[in-house]
């Protein structure tokens, strides 16, 4: 993989290019930033942005005048190689908070396993209908130790008005969940992207994480994308590394509280 070459076409098409990704949500560009307005349940934020030592400070302010109108809180999702190099110094300066930096890690479908072979005694549940929809947001409640009822709301609305643009699965060990994740496909991409990868942790180390990956991976070859693309945590970051996906860049989400 060459991988300035994939960056790139990532900023393209799935930054700078970025349809909205799901009901109720639109893709504004103004300026020099292209931002997402979520919807009811959506996710809400800048996507990209073209700045400059002279412009980046004003741009900041017009999306933070613009959300905090709306009486929303908003993301900006900041990536490593984003310009002007400051530009995260200037998003605390305007009252912006860093989550925890992660890593833009993406991977050839061709490359990927597809053979979904989970630990004894788990089976792979897909998720179709709101009572999978509650499993994947107990897992990912009880793995990440957050509220999910946003996650829960939008897989809601993804699967009831664009069911072909999202995959969920739920990893069962006999009726209780322990694992869950998500898929969204973006159609006119090359992109793939996965998200939500929670295991419990009394299930963590078995292969269950490595199952879901491959399962997900399978329905992205069947629907003819390039590459699987996914925000990784510190966690599931090794895990990837030796499934083939490499490290592109960072990505840290900088929060604005109105």
């Amino acid at each position: 993989m060459n991988r300035d070459e994939v960056l790139a076409l990532f900023d393209r098409q799935m930054r700078e290019g970025a349809r909205a990704d799901g009901p109720g949500a639109r893709v504004e560009r103004v300026g020099g930033v292209v931002r997402q307005v979520g919807g009811e349940h959506g996710w809400e934020g800048v996507l990209w942005s073209d700045l400059d030592e002279a412009t980046a400070d004003a741009a900041i302010a017009d999306q933070v005048r613009y959300f905090t109108a709306l009486g929303r809180a908003f993301e900006w999702k900041l990536y490593g190689h984003d310009r002007p190099d400051d530009l995260a110094g200037r998003l605390r300066a305007a009252g912006f908070a860093p989550e925890p930096e992660e890593t833009l890690m993406v991977a050839e479908v061709r490359d990927l396993p597809t053979a979904v072979e989970p630990p004894e005694g788990v089976r792979l549940r897909p998720v179709t209908d709101p009572a999978g929809v509650d499993l994947v947001t107990e897992v990912h409640e009880k793995a990440f130790g957050t509220d999910s009822s946003r996650i829960r709301h939008q897989l809601l609305d993804q699967l009831a008005g664009r069911p072909d643009t999202v995959a969920a699965v739920v990893a069962m060990a006999g009726e209780v969940p322990v694992s869950s994740a998500r898929m969204e496909l973006h159609p006119g991409t090359d992109f793939a992207s996965l998200w939500g990868g929670g295991t419990v942790a009394e299930w963590r180390g078995r292969g269950v994480y490595r199952a879901l990956v491959a399962f997900r991976t399978r329905i992205a070859a069947d629907h003819g994308y390039r590459f699987l693309q996914v925000d990784a945590s510190s966690q599931s970051r090794p895990i990837l590394r030796r499934l083939g996906f490499e490290p592109l860049a960072t990505t840290t989400p900088y929060v604005y509280e109105p």
